[in-house]
């Protein structure tokens, strides 16, 4: 069995932002030269997050409203984790949209279902993090 690992690094700009990095998870299996197996990707950092999704904007826009409903950035001084800092809600955003994903690479692609695409969700921007994609296969 072989192994890959490489790290994506990310500067997100704003706060929150929904990034399709498929192409990239996809370049890593053709870098591997893995055929068959498995890719796990996951957020390396508490206030980011890797998930599955479609990559259509008015399902980004409505997760990004959605999640501010459930856990909104401000007031801040409504969380007691902000002491010192802001992104107390990006912990929790994190939280619902989950750390990592595994999918399986099937003759060397991602096999996906109809519409699914990998993305990072950045709920806590304006500095550098990373995703880590492991694969392991034949």
């Amino acid at each position: 069995m072989k192994t890959y690992r490489k790290e994506l690094w990310f500067n997100v700009p704003t706060r929150r932002a929904f990034i399709n990095i498929t192409g990239e998870v996809q370049r890593c299996i053709n870098d591997s030269g893995i055929k068959e197996g498995l890719v796990l990707c996951n957020a390396m950092h508490i206030t980011a997050s890797v998930f599955i999704n479609d990559d259509e904007s008015g399902l980004h826009h409505d997760y990004d409203v959605w999640l501010e409903k459930l856990a909104p950035h401000e007031p801040v001084s409504q969380y007691r984790h902000n002491v010192g800092e802001d992104n107390a809600d990006a912990h929790m955003k994190r939280q619902i949209m989950g750390r990592e994903v595994v999918v399986a690479i099937t003759d060397g692609r991602l096999d996906f279902g109809t519409w699914e695409r990998i993305f990072y969700g950045e709920f806590d921007g304006r500095r550098k993090k990373r995703v880590l994609v492991k694969i392991i296969g034949e």
